[in-house]
């Protein structure tokens, strides 16, 4: 036998002791702990390197027909020829030696191994992921792939404490570490080549006979939606999970915005889209709230999430799906009558005919085990509905009254518990009483945990709302009582304002008399102008130019003002030109 003190097992906080034996290797915490034995038998082969506390002894095992790595690290350089010479006695396994590269080079080639992803610079690796800690992938852009990984829902579970016997499940590695790597992201151009078995068809005009003939074909596909392909395969992650208790096609969803099918498995849930495809346990569902919408015709489905969805930098901790409210869905779940009887007594059906938003509700409360939120019955808007329409900044949404908190959706989806409110505004927006039809709701949160505004909600809804507050013995302040007071005092001011004005442009009426003399011979001169354009192109016709100089011999024989003589040589040059 040989022992080894100060071993960590698959990045564990905890360190214990490591022990090779004939029959087997086991390792057990120092603090006291299950222990993890792994036989002999399922030793595949084993490698030594370099790691953070010194060398690292990583097996891969064989068992199952599928291939699961176990790390242990903390072992001294001095090490290597023990562990060497017990592996090839005990396990008949050559101890493989592998270095990787230290340049820090952000380019290099992917290897995908039978455990794990390799990422190599110069034939030699820079570092691995195994496939057991990725939780989802999807296509980021043309030419870029987003590598998620999982997290443990506990940060101190690490898998080394009792569960599972070790870090056997995802997410535990790296529920090791203080700082976690929540994605990844790889920039693959160009294309690859895929050799593909191409079937030739020949069919005899005679006897009707068919031959196949199979050949190889070389097709070039883009690289990175090959490894994209290859990844969601390696790492079991889509239909290779499991098989799908229910299937839904084309649900809209307004956060994040798009069209995904919807995929029920019997621990997770996927969204699968044409962009990004989304795997989420049940076990992240927080919140599932049944939402009637107040335009009578959607229903809306809100799935609060920890740790929330990622698309890029942004997070949506709430999923927000609308379905129509007639259209109904008759569904037999993929499920045998022994497992609904087994597993889900009395959660779940074999059939389902109803409202399709009906249908998924029940179907999500059988398998994620969560509880539906409906609006509260302490509340009815003024026009009967559960929820009052409101905006958030330039967002326009609906405001629904649950039991124990608010609910805001559909962007951004706000969620706000009754129990943290401190107490609630109502203030008027605008400053004339004729646009006091709308009013604004500010919400301040306990711990000094911010403010929340909901405004231009219809001035129908306060009495409702007050009703509500008082329902739930929250605390709030109308602002408007006072709001409508100072705006009635204000408009007898205004009134004096206006009387005054009326004075003062009486005591400057000739003023304004001048001003309106001064109009009229503007309006004079502008008809002159105009008659005159008018005369010259009536005279560009051929008629009337007799008429027109007798009119001006006339106005010679009369007394002639400085005006009409300045006014003369004016009409002559129009004339002319």
């Amino acid at each position: 036998m040989e022992s080894f003190d100060n071993i960590y097992l698959d990045l564990s906080k905890q360190s214990g002791k490591c022990r090779f034996a004939d029959s087997g290797l086991g390792w057990k915490p120092s603090g006291g702990g299950d222990t993890f034995t792994l036989d002999g038998s399922n030793i595949g082969s084993a490698q030594w390197s370099r790691a953070a506390r010194g060398f690292e002894l990583k097996v891969l095992t064989r068992s199952g027909g599928t291939t699961e790595i176990i790390q242990l690290d903390g072992f001294q350089q001095e090490d290597f020829d023990r562990i060497s010479k017990a592996f090839k006695l005990w396990y008949s396994v050559n101890l493989e030696t592998r270095e990787h590269n230290l340049r820090g080079w952000n380019w290099g080639k992917t290897d995908f191994g039978k455990a794990e992803l390799s990422f190599n610079v110069q034939n030699r690796p820079a570092f691995e992921i195994p496939y057991t800690e990725i939780s989802n992938t999807n296509l980021a852009g043309k030419n870029e792939v987003a590598v998620e990984f999982s997290l443990p829902a506990d940060g101190e579970d690490t898998g080394t404490n009792g569960h599972l016997g070790g870090a056997r499940a995802r997410g535990k590695k790296t529920g090791a570490a203080r700082d976690q790597l929540v994605e990844m992201r790889f920039y693959i151009p160009g294309v690859a080549t895929v050799k593909e078995k191409k079937s030739k068809r020949e069919e005899d005009g005679e006897n009707g006979e068919a031959e196949e003939d199979g050949e190889d074909v070389e097709e070039e596909t883009n690289a990175a939606n090959m490894f994209y392909d290859t990844l969601m395969e390696r790492a079991e992650i889509g239909d290779v999970a499991g098989d799908t208790v229910a299937t839904f096609l084309d649900v809209l969803h307004l956060t994040p915005r798009g069209r995904f099918d919807i995929d029920m498995y019997e621990k997770s849930f996927r969204l699968r889209g044409k962009t990004y495809d989304y795997k989420i346990q049940y076990e992240s569902m927080k919140k599932f709230m049944l939402l009637p919408k107040p335009d009578d015709m959607h229903y809306l489905i809100t799935i609060g999430l920890d740790p929330p969805l990622r698309q890029g930098q942004t997070r949506y901790p709430f999923l927000v799906m609308q379905f129509k409210k007639d259209e109904e869905v008759n569904l037999d779940l993929n499920m045998t009558e022994e497992d609904l009887q087994k597993k889900y007594a009395n959660k779940l059906q074999a059939n389902y005919e109803a409202p399709i938003s009906t249908v998924i509700a029940q179907i999500f409360r059988g398998l994620s085990g969560k509880k539906i939120i409906t609006p509260s019955r302490d509340f009815s808007s003024h026009h009967q509905q559960s929820g009052v329409k409101c905006s958030i900044k330039a967002n326009e949404g609906h405001l629904f009254c649950l039991d124990k908190s608010f609910m805001f959706v559909p962007k951004p989806a706000t969620y706000l518990s009754l129990d943290q409110i401190q107490s609630i505004t109502m203030s008027r927006v605008g400053g004339a009483i004729s646009a006091s039809r709308t009013f604004d709701i500010t919400v301040t949160m306990k711990g000094g945990a911010g403010e929340h505004q909901f405004s231009n909600i219809n001035r129908e809804e306060q009495q409702p709302l007050e009703e509500f507050f008082r329902a739930k013995n929250l605390k709030f302040k109308n602002e408007m009582a006072d709001d409508s007071s100072a705006l009635i005092a204000q408009a007898l001011k205004d009134g004096d304002l206006a009387s005054s004005d009326d004075e003062a442009a009486g005591v400057r009426g000739s003023a304004s008399d001048d001003d309106e003399e001064i109009d009229e011979d503007f309006q004079e001169e502008s008809e002159s102008e105009v008659g005159e354009e008018f005369d010259s192109a009536h005279e560009s016709s051929g008629s009337g130019s007799d008429e027109e100089m007798a009119d001006a011999d006339g106005d010679e024989d009369g007394d002639a003002d400085t005006a009409e003589v300045a006014e003369r040589p004016k009409k002559k040059a129009k004339t002319e030109k």
